[in-house]
């Protein structure tokens, strides 16, 4: 299968949102939090959010990315356990791959690009929270074999989206109690 890789752009919004939500659970984006992600992306004129569309020009992966600059640690981060200064810690946010292609480095490419984009912003690093939960554990797996060390767990990571924000978790029956690994992989 084809794939090109673009910079995430508005018109991506709609189908990352499909997309998203069919992956990681309903209200887990949202129009608005896609669009604070976009513009967290920016840094320097250098977007790092990538997307992947198909031969057909359909969206079948996304990698959302915040700039160093354009996010701070909170209460699920360790920035004194980082080997980086958090000012040079880009996030992270997701990894998407469309059930149809996956396993054919799509996922891997869209880090590579936000890996250089974020680079080129003066990131040294990334940090993600990695769901645990994901099928056979794929999410991790996959972020350690791109290098990723784990920092800290941090069970119940998303419980409180559904009190804010009405998340359901694809694999939790009422309320999240899926743990997050903070995971840092250093450029």
């Amino acid at each position: 299968m084809s794939i090109s890789y673009h910079e995430l752009a508005p018109e991506h919004f709609s189908e990352i949102l499909a997309l998203g939500n069919l992956v990681h659970g309903d209200n887990y984006l949202d129009i608005n939090s896609i669009n604070n992600l976009y513009e967290r992306s920016w840094q320097d004129n250098i977007n790092a959010s990538w997307v992947a569309l198909n031969k057909d020009g359909k969206l079948v992966g996304f990698r959302l990315t915040n700039a160093a600059s354009q996010w701070h640690p909170d209460k699920w981060c360790s920035p004194d356990k980082w080997p980086v200064d958090a000012s040079r810690v880009c996030y992270f946010k997701c990894n998407t791959v469309d059930e149809s292609v996956r396993g054919q480095g799509v996922g891997s490419t869209l880090l590579r690009k936000s890996i250089a984009s974020a680079q080129m912003q003066g990131a040294l690093a990334g940090l993600a929270h990695i769901w645990m939960a994901s099928p056979n554990n794929s999410a991790y797996g996959y972020f350690s074999a791109c290098g990723g060390v784990v920092i800290k767990m941090h069970p119940n990571k998303w419980q409180h989206l559904c009190f804010e924000d009405n998340y359901a978790c694809p694999v939790c029956d009422d309320l999240c109690t899926c743990t997050g690994a903070e995971m840092l992989l250093a450029f």
